[in-house]
Parts: C-alpha cells; structure tokens; sequence
C-alpha cells in the first residue's frame, strides 16, 4: 500500500479528518467544516506564520479541522495540500461558482464603471459566483464588479496549456505562489492546467505522474522535469518555466536551462511527460 503523503494528508498525531478513522491512526477524529476563502489570495503554511508552501486563491474551498489563535488548519479543496491558513481569509458562506477568472488578473470595483475604486485583484482561476449584470459588468458574490471578458463559466475552458502558462510570462518567481503576484515552477503548471479543465495537483513530483512518457521528439504542451523542477514546452526547442535563477517565468532555449541547471547541481532532467 502506498503510504499516506503528509502534504495531502489531514491528520497530525492529536487529531486526523473522519475520514482517516481505521485507516490511519490519530487520538481522536473529527469532521471538518467547509470554509471559502474571501481574500483575493490566501497563503497556506506549513506552521502558523511559518514557510508558504502553497496559496488558495478567491471562491476555493477549505475544509478547517481546528482553529489555534488566527489561524486554521485544514485542507484544501481543490489541490489537496494541507496546512495553516488565516481565519480572517475565510468565510462561512458557500456559494457554488458559477464562472472563473480566465484572465491573468481581473480588478473588482465597488460599482459597475472601471472609475470607481477596486475592491480586490482576482488572479487566474479564482472562482467566483456572479449574481447580477449591469452592461459589460458582472457582480461577484462577496466581492465587487468585474468586467464580463475576464470570467468564463465554469466548464468552458481553454484548449492550450501553454498558451495560458505564457500568461505568466514576466511573472516574478515565489516559492509556494499559484498566482499572477508571483508563483513557482510548480504553481505555474497547475495553474495553466486548471485553465484547460485538467488535473493540477501541486508539487512537480505529483505533475511527474500525470500523463505518459514523452515519446521521441518534444513538443509544445510536453512537461520537463528535474529533481525538485519543472517547465512546459512552447515548442520543440523553446521551455517556459517560473524559476530560482531569474526569480521570475521566463522562456528560453530548453539546452540553455538544462546546461544551466546541470552546471549549478541539479543535474540533468529527469524525465518528459506528454498528456
């Protein structure tokens, strides 16, 4: 049986999810209460104000199985990941999403006009509610008014990984990040991923498994991996990557990155995979 990943996994020795009962062992198990985050950005940590390993983005849901001082802990909805997120960033309120943010970043303002002031920056891929229209403005659900071009519904999605993780592009590098703030190797994949309606689970040893082994030649769409790394093609020759080096998502000739990265330590990649 393979073990339980503690990244994905809601349990501690005093205390693990219901779910968990006879499976794995705790003191006691408790069912945790759904909770949605209401910032534009919340970060997930690995201890109360300790290391970001991950961020929830707005609309995400986030099941809480304690409260210690401002923060809860729990698990995300959508990617899994565990860990210790501000109280003040979530709500009680559900509301299932009717759309997503397609464009990078989408300012919400207090009325439907872009001359009044912004109420939040939404990033990529938050999900949101809308609930009323006023010309090319949408309302959110807990937030402001949105202009209709950045939202698609949810369950039409765009066709081209690449093309979205080139969104990105410029985008400085922050280890944890999933949004247009900043990102990693990592968050840059799944973000790109869940714009086309595909699996996005977090870390780039979990995006080892998805798909196949790329067969032959690169192409665009294929994913690179080193330990602890990794990029999307744009092309045959060409890697898109949010990366350490240059503290931001940059394209650049993949025999460049790799020799680079082989040179600091890493060695060479370890593997190509193909959805």
């Amino acid at each position: 049986m393979k073990p339980f990943d503690p990244r994905l996994t809601l349990a501690r020795p005093d205390l693990a999810a219901l779910a968990l009962e006879g499976r794995l062992a705790a003191e006691r198990y408790a069912q945790p209460a759904a909770r949605q985050v209401v910032a534009p950005i919340a970060g997930l940590y690995r201890l109360p104000n300790g290391v970001l390993d991950d961020q929830l983005l707005f609309g995400e849901r986030f099941d809480v199985l304690a409260v210690e001082g401002d923060f809860a802990w729990g698990q995300a909805r959508r990617d899994g990941y565990v860990g210790w997120v501000e109280t003040r960033r979530l709500g009680e309120t559900l509301s299932s999403p009717s759309h997503w943010v397609s464009a990078l970043g989408a300012y919400a303002f207090s009325e439907a006009s872009l001359k009044t002031k912004p109420v939040g920056r939404l990033s990529m891929n938050a999900l949101v509610t809308v609930e009323a229209e006023e010309g090319r403005y949408r309302k959110l659900a807990g937030s402001g008014w949105v202009v209709a071009e950045h939202l698609s519904p949810v369950g039409v999605f765009a066709a081209d990984p690449a093309a979205e993780a080139l969104k990105f592009l410029g985008a400085p590098y922050l280890w944890g990040g999933r949004s247009s703030e900043g990102l990693d190797c990592s968050g840059l994949i799944q973000q790109a991923h869940y714009a086309c309606g595909l699996s996005g689970p977090r870390d780039s040893d979990m995006q080892a498994e998805l798909g196949s082994p790329a067969p032959g030649d690169l192409r665009r769409n294929d994913l690179v991996f080193w330990k602890g790394h990794v990029g999307i093609m744009l092309d045959e020759a060409n890697l898109l990557h949010a990366n350490g080096h240059h503290m931001a998502t940059v394209a650049e000739p993949l025999s460049e990155a790799a020799a680079r990265i082989e040179a600091a330590g890493a060695g060479a990649p370890t593997g190509f995979r193909r959805l």
